[in-house]
This record gives structure tokens, sequence and C-alpha cells, in this order.
């Protein structure tokens, strides 16, 4: 009988099993995560998204407990207040609505448009205002501002015809022949123009543009605004109080005693000029605190609101070429904002101007106010007509930066500002910063004794082949901007201690970390005996460190890394190095990091502060978390420690011991659960107990799902290493399955982590192949220098042979996948072996020797220091070891190929020049090797557009199912897509 029940119970099992559908290409849009979880400062309360790929998301706001459940279509952006009593959110326009508005091709203000939304909650009434750009509240203080859209005009009006007036009319008359005339004499050449009037040219070009008269642009309808209405709004009173032709706005975002607003001026009115005003919260009173200005920008308050600073422009015409901006100062209790800074200030370089583009910032004290200057750049030629001036680039051998990487940052070049600080007490300006030191540490607060200046001038060059290249570090006092220089040629990163004490770096060719005050640098790593620098280094540069989490008060530590633990060092190195976490990580292959909760209380560490240090176990990939009292000793249960699942989204109430986050296995997408930290320091055991208070995506029961299995194998180097096999849900041990190879470097760490159906940029969509009969190998790939191409093989090659002979993949039935460097990967593979019967690659180098003195387009970076110190792995210049070139580049072995080939490559890839995927493709076609190759028109690295990333998921489907699985061979495959039935015909049929 036990056996019939057992007979009965399998039947049933396959039976649900073969009831559940294969994933297709409908299901994407769909498919939900959550995102913006947020938790009330009382902890009380929680609010998340919960989002498709495409179409409209739902907010979700609940108790901690799963009561008292309320959601909002659409919303987003979601802040409680501080009181924990009201959640404030935008609301998006349909999805519907914004499609058909683009496909009408819509002006922007014609553009559906957000609402703006909030409840109280436990409560029912949600509140609604239509129209709103943006909304702002403080830290401390219930209430909000909101800004609206601008109005749209009014179209139900009809539009008047004013009385003639024979005056006006006459007059009219005169300026249209005035016009007409000085039209023609636009047209003549400047040259000639000058040669018959002389100094009368100038006079005219600069009347033309400076009077309004003749501006080109149409006038606004009378009376119309500028700005937009700006709302206060109390949630205590219910008041509200309404501000007309608002252009910018600041609040106190500490304490919510001030906001200040820019008004805008009249379009009617040529003469009209903005305001700054400045309103008080606790009575509403409205004072004008600057009158005149054309524009106003970056208004910022200082922590204790009581002063403001903003750049204001007040001389120029709104035609100007040139804008010069001027700082301003204002402090409660003056009458008006003041002038402090202009570009005839002293205390700054002679030529610089005050900086639009860097938002003043006001010291943790108050006392010092940074703000950002810039040079004023000559005006552009503009003596000729544009189809006359020429445009060239200028390529220069010494420059700093290759002429590419200048354009790539032209406009950041353009808008860059440089340090400077103003001291209010005295009145006192030092530039800190200029083009002979362009980057300034001043700390969190800004009211450190000496600030961290960098210069990497000399060594600009050398980057182009090095990758991160040097600098030099300067302290810097920022009383006087006196520089000394402490370290010369550093390849890493400084930094300034949290109190501004010590100055602290890892040096990559020492592998030790250092730290300097007072004219003594001090090695303060020296007696750690485990590697601080990262053990699984792989490519032929110096390695980089793990990393630290930051200092104790006072500057009394520095908390540092290693592969598995975490070290306190003393900054004076006088006392011994404690590894705090007392070689638990190592001991068990457990990786241990801190996990910020509280970024204010947390900048500065302290004994007896509680800790979040999350876990990972290396070898079998669980995750793990727990509270730590620092300054205990600290222990793992090895009954505790790990679980089979990840962690994401952890965050603590500001003022309960509550944490929310998320739990996710490769079976369910990341859902939201609530955990009191101050009865369960165990986070990952309580958070794994925990219920689930919403879990995404209830129709993927309907789908046969995948299953993920870490595997070991030796690879041909003999060494052990990992992969994950993916396997249906429905998986048979007594078949064998068809299967894909998908790789990038290491990818077991994943093991856990869910994956959704979802059309990807480029790599392989995992669930979808699986979900349809696909096994997949992800294997890791460790690399030695100078040989990718056949360590590529040695852990690729040996991992599929290795699940080949687990029997369960069909050795006739084989394909790899890969993007970008897995795509080169691929290209390399198909050269060396004809075990693969299909492959895909993604924007591949095919040939080094060509790509090694190519451009990143992205960047503008020359590509050499990818093979010599990154990635590409050489190690070495194009002409020391031009064998390993060639010996790593697919295109000199093509012959070889056995494999058919898909290529992808986009003619605007801003990592791999397109020219790559081409010399492949017309390689292998020449030698009449099957090869078909796809150009996103537009598209970069990787697919943006959504509607390239479900193509591509359909033509990748139809490629491996025809050559994996006999299927019929889709138009493209057999016929190809000629150019003129480019946007007519697909080809995705038969």
């Amino acid at each position: 009988m036990r056996k019939i029940f057992a007979f009965a119970a399998m039947l049933l099992s396959i039976s649900l099993f073969a009831q559940k559908k294969p994933l297709d290409h409908t299901v994407y849009d769909g498919w939900e995560y959550i995102q913006e979880r947020q938790i009330s400062a009382d902890g009380s309360w929680v609010a998340f998204t919960v989002t498709p790929q495409e179409g409209d998301a739902r907010l979700m706001v609940m108790k901690t407990d799963g009561t008292g459940k309320m959601e909002v279509p659409r919303g987003y952006n979601v802040k409680f207040t501080p009181d924990s009593r009201y959640a404030v959110f935008l609301i998006k326009p349909t999805y519907a609505q914004t499609r058909d508005a683009r496909i009408k091709k819509k002006r922007p203000d014609e553009m559906p448009k957000d609402t703006l939304g909030w409840m109280q909650l436990g409560g029912s009434d949600l509140k609604k205002i239509a129209r709103v750009k943006n909304y702002k509240m403080p830290e401390e203080a219930s209430w909000m501002v909101y800004q609206k859209e601008k109005a749209l005009p009014d179209t139900t009006k009809k539009p008047t015809t004013p009385k003639s007036d024979p005056k006006l009319d006459s007059a009219k008359r005169v300026i249209d022949s005035l016009q007409a005339e000085l039209n023609k004499w636009s047209q003549i050449p400047a040259k000639v123009r000058r040669k018959y009037l002389g100094d009368t040219e100038l006079a005219y070009e600069t009347w033309n543009e400076e009077d309004d008269f003749f501006a080109d642009e149409p006038a606004g309808p009378a009376g119309a605004d500028m700005g937009s209405e700006l709302v206060w709004f109390d949630f205590a009173t219910g008041k509200e109080k309404v501000f007309k032709n608002i252009m910018e706005y600041a609040i106190d975002s500490v304490g919510g005693k001030r906001i200040a607003l820019e008004t805008g001026k009249m379009d009617k009115d040529s003469l009209a000029k903005a305001a700054v005003i400045m309103v008080y919260t606790s009575d509403g009173k409205v004072d004008t605190i600057a009158r005149k200005i054309n524009d106003a920008r970056n208004m910022r308050f200082d922590e204790a609101g009581e002063q403001l600073a903003f750049v204001a422009e007040v001389d120029s015409s709104a035609k100007a070429l040139q804008k010069f901006y001027k700082l301003y100062y204002y402090k409660t209790g003056m009458d008006a904002a003041k002038l402090i800074v202009d570009r005839s200030s002293q205390g700054k370089k002679a030529g610089w101007t005050i900086s639009e583009n860097a938002a003043p910032r006001f010291s943790k004290s108050g006392k010092r106010l940074m703000f950002g200057v810039a040079p004023v750049l000559p005006l552009k030629d503009t003596s000729l007509p544009e189809f006359e001036r020429v445009n060239v680039d200028i390529w220069h051998w010494n420059e700093d930066y290759l002429q590419p990487q200048q354009l790539a940052t032209l406009n950041r070049t353009l808008n860059r500002s440089f340090s400077a600080v103003y001291f209010p007490e005295t009145g006192s300006l030092v530039q800190l910063a200029d083009e002979t030191m362009e980057n300034v540490q001043m700390g969190q607060d800004g009211d450190l004794p000496v600030f961290l200046g960098s210069d990497n001038r000399s060594y600009r060059v050398e980057a182009q082949w090095n990758g991160g290249g040097k600098s030099d570090y300067y302290t810097v006092d920022p009383a006087t901007g006196t520089r000394t220089l402490i370290l010369k040629g550093l390849e890493g990163f400084a930094s300034l201690s949290e109190n501004g004490k010590y100055i602290a770096w890892y040096d990559r060719k020492k592998k030790q970390y250092f730290t300097w005050s007072n004219g003594e640098t001090r090695n303060i790593s020296a007696g750690v005996k485990t590697a601080l620098w990262n053990e699984d280094n792989d490519v032929p540069a110096d390695p980089g460190a793990y990393g630290q989490i930051g200092w104790h008060k006072r500057d009394e530590a520095l908390y540092v890394y290693d592969r598995f633990d975490i070290w306190k060092l003393d900054p004076e190195a006088k006392k011994a190095p404690q590894c705090i976490t007392n070689g638990v990580g190592r001991k068990n292959n457990i990786v241990i990091r801190h996990q910020e909760l509280d970024a204010e209380a947390e900048r500065s560490l302290e004994d007896g502060q509680n800790l979040l240090f999350t876990l990972f176990n290396q070898k079998n990939k669980t995750a793990g978390a727990v509270m730590y009292r620092l300054g205990a000793p600290f222990t793992l249960d090895d009954q505790r420690q790990t679980f089979p699942v990840a962690f994401s989204g952890l965050r603590k109430a500001k003022k309960a011991d509550v944490i929310i986050g998320g739990v996710e296995t490769p079976a369910q997408v990341a859902d939201i659960r609530v955990l009191n930290v101050a009865s369960d320091n165990e986070v990952a055991k309580g958070m794994v107990a925990a219920k689930t208070l919403y879990q995404p995506n209830p129709q993927q029961s309907q789908y046969n799902w995948l299953t993920t299995e870490l595997i070991e194998w030796k690879a041909y180097d003999g060494k052990m290493t990992q992969g994950i096999l993916y396997k249906p849900e429905n998986f048979d041990p007594n078949k064998k399955y068809p299967m894909i190879a998908y790789f990038y470097e290491t990818v077991s760490d994943g093991l856990y982590r869910y994956q959704a159906p979802a059309p990807t940029p480029s790599r392989l969509n995992i669930p979808f192949f699986v979900s349809r009969g696909y096994l997949v190998l992800a294997p890791d790939i460790h690399y030695k220098t100078g040989q990718p191409a056949q360590d590529a093989f040695n852990y690729i090659v040996s991992g599929v042979r290795h699940v080949v002979k687990m029997g369960i993949a069909d050795s006739t039935r084989l394909g790899i996948q890969g993007q970008s460097w897995g795509g080169i990967q691929v290209a390399q593979l198909i050269t060396m072996t004809p075990l693969f019967k299909a492959a895909w690659a993604g924007a591949p180098v095919a040939n080094m020797t060509s790509a090694y003195g190519g451009i990143r387009w992205g960047t503008g970076l020359n590509r050499q220091f990818q093979y010599e110190k990154t990635q590409s792995r050489i190690g070495a210049t194009l002409w020391e070891r031009q064998d390993l070139y060639i010996k790593n580049s697919p295109l000199f072995a093509l012959p070889k190929v056995k494999t058919p080939l898909v290529i992808m490559h986009n003619d605007a890839d801003d990592a791999v020049p397109w020219y790559q995927g081409i010399e492949l493709f017309t390689g292998l076609r020449r030698l009449q090797k099957p090869v078909w190759m796809l150009n996103y028109n537009g598209e970069a690295h990787n697919l943006v557009e959504r509607k390239n990333r479900k193509d591509i998921q359909i033509r990748e489907q139809q490629f491996f199912d025809w050559l994996l699985k006999d299927a019929p061979q889709a138009k493209w495959l057999k016929e190809g897509v000629p150019a003129v039935m480019k946007g007519r015909d697909w080809g995705l049929g038969e």
C-alpha cells in the first residue's frame, strides 16, 4: 500500500510539473520587482513600490505587521513625515497616457504630468494635487513644499484683435522697413562690412544684440509668469500658503525653519527683475532679501537654518554671450542679502569668476562657506556665419588628454568649478584649487583644520597605458591656501580622517596602509599577517585593497578589511593591529562586511555602538547578517551563521530598532520583511523566519521555473573551480538536455540571486532558456597574465565537459553565449574547439592588434591600458609581446572555426569599436563560415531601447532552437534581411 501511495505521489508531482507552461516572450512586461523600500521613523509603517518591467507600478503602504494596507496606483518617490503620521508621494500618469502623448508628438509642456499625493497613515482619505513638478520635506518638521508645473495656456478664450492706433501703425511700418534693411545688411560678409564702415559695424552688431527690440524669439503672452506656483503646506494645521511665479526654491532641510524662493520676472516687461524672498515657517512671515537680479541659482542653507548663500547674475542683458555671477550671503537679522564675492574680489586668481555650476555649501558649524570659482573663457569667434566656420579637432602628441577624451568630457570641463572658501565672520576669501591642483577634499563637515589636495598633471599621459594613474597629494591650509607636498606619485587614493588629524592611504606597490600627520608618515598595517590586498587579483596590475569601513571616534583608529575579516589599525602605529572579528571569517571561509544602516550615526564609530555585519560563505555561497556591538568579542554560531538566500535593501528606522529588507532565492524575487533587531540580533535568522509582507509575481507559479546547483570540477590547469548549473524545475535526471554556457569572469557568487525573465541588454536570458528545456552553465574563470584565451578554454570547456560527464547534457547540442569580454571569449573558443554547435558573441574584440590603439568612445580613453593592466590581461605593450596579441586574437585563427556564429555589434558602441565586429564578420564571411551580424542602429555597447532588447531575445531563441533543438530556421537566418526590406520585413518568420 505504501508503494502505491508513493507511486501516486510521484504521478501527481509529474502531473503538476507537466501543467506548468514554459516562459514565452509575452511575459516580460508584467514581471515585477520591489523598489523604494522605506520605513517610518518610529518603525511602524513601511512603504514600497511594486514595479513591472513595463507598465504602471503601484505604491504599497502598510503597517509593519502587514495590516492597514493602502495601495496607490502609479505612486512613487515616497517619504514619511518625521512624526510618522503621513506618507507623501508623487503619482505618475498612466503608461498608456504617456505612450499616446509620445505617439502624438506632444510638446514637453503638453505631456502628461505627475500628481502629488499624500495620506494620513491609517486613514483612507487620499489628497491629490495635479501637475506637480517636485516636492521637498525637512528632516525634523512635518511640512512640505511642492512646486507646480507651469500653467497651460487657456485655449478656451478667443484671441482679441487690438484696436487700430494710427500712430502705432505708422511706427510699425517704419520699424518693419528698418528691419528689412538690416536683414539685407546682415547678408553682406563681415569683412566687406568692416571695410566700408570700420568701427560703425561693431557698433551695429552690439546694438542689435543688446536691444530687446530686435529679439528673435517670440514674446510670451502679456503678463505670463516665467515661473510657476509653489505651495507651502503644514500637515499639523492643514494650512497652506501659495507663492506665485517661483523659479527655484530651497528649504532648511534639517530643522525646517525657513524657505528661500526665487521669483521670476514678467515677459511683458523687459526691464523687470527677479527677487529672492525668505519665508519663516514659524509664523509665515515673508521678507524680500534680494532685488533686481536676473537669475539666482543654487540657494543653500546652513545646517542651523540661520544662513543662506546663493549665486546670482544681475548685470547682463538677456542676450549677452557671457554672464558673470556673484556670490550672495544672508544671515538671520540682516535687512538684505549682501554681495560677498564677485570677479573683482581679492583672494582669488585674477581673470576668474564665480561659478554658477557649483552649489555653495556651509560647513557643519556654519563658520565656512565653500563655493566654486572658474576661469573666464574667451568668447567664441562669431565674426563668420556658422556655415563658413571651420570645424577641426587638432590632436597634439604632448597634450595631457587625447582629443576624444577632451571632447567626451567637454561639457563637464566647461562647467567645471574649483573650490574656494569664504569666512563669514572675517569676510576673508581663499581660493583653494586651480588648474595646478584641481581637486580638494574638505571632509564631510568642512570644518577640518587641514584639507587635502591632489594633482595628477605629471601622470596624465601615462594613464593612457597604466589605467587609473597616479597623483601627488598636498595638505591645504583653509585659512591661507598654503599647500605642502606630503605624497608623490601615489597609485591609489588618499583621504582625510573624520576629524582631520590624519591623511590615510593604501599603497598598491607596497600593499600597505599608511597615515601622515605633523610631517611624519607611518606604516600602520605592517603588523597584519594576512593580506589586506586582493588575494584573487588576476590582472597584470598591482592589487587594490579590500577597502575600509571608516574611522573610530576622535580619529583613534582606522577600520579596514582583509579578504574575510575586519582589522582595527592604530593611526600612530604604536598599538598592534587588532582583528575585531577574531579571524572567524577566515577560519570559516566567510566574508564579513559592514552594512551601513544610519549614515549620520555611522560616520565615525565608537565602542558600544551596534553595527550590522553581513556574512557571505565563499565556499557554498550562503549569506547571513548579525548585529555586533563594537568592542565586544566577535563570535559566530555554526548553526545559524549563513542561509541559502540573498538579502537586499536592508535599512533601519531612524528612531526605532526595526529593520526592513528583502529575502530572495533563485525561486523568488526579493520580497519585503520586517525585523525588530532589539529583540533579535541574529538578523539573517530573524529575516528568514520573518513574515513576508508582500511577494511579487504570483503568476510565476504557472510557469516551469529553474533551480540552481553549485558544481565543482578540476579545470585543465589543475585547479578546482566552481560554477552555477541552472536546471529546469521539471528536470529529469534520465534525460540529456541541450546546454548553453554563459560566462563573464567569475559569477558563482550569484548562486542564490533571483533572475527575472527579462529582455536583457545583451546577456543570456537564463530563466527563459531554462524554462524551455535548456541547461545553462555559468562557470567561473580564473586568469593568468598573457593567456586569456587559453584560460577561457581551461575553465569553460572543462566545465562543459564535466556536465556532459554527469550524463545530463547532450554533447552534440552545446552552445555558448557571451557579451563584451564574454563576447571575445566566445570568438576565441570557437577557434580552439569544435565542441560547440552554436555560438553568440556580443560586442567582441576580434583583433587585439587593431583594438589596442583604438578609443573607448564613451569616455574618449585609449584602449591600451586594458591590454597592459586590466581585463584583457596581456601585461605588455604590443611591441614587447606581439605574439601574445596575435595568439589571443580570434581573427588570426578564423580558418579553424566550425561553429555557426551570431555577432551583435552596434554602430554607436561606446566601449568596443564596432569595426571589431566587422573584422570578425568579414573574415568569417570570406572563409564561407556561417556568420550573421546584428547592428541595432544608434545603440551603444549594451542595448538600451526596450524594443531592441525584446527583438534580440526572439532572434537568440530562434538561433539556438534551430541548431540545438532542430527547430525551423527563421527567415533572417536563412535569407537575411536586405536593406530594401528594412522596416518592411523583420525576418522573424520562417
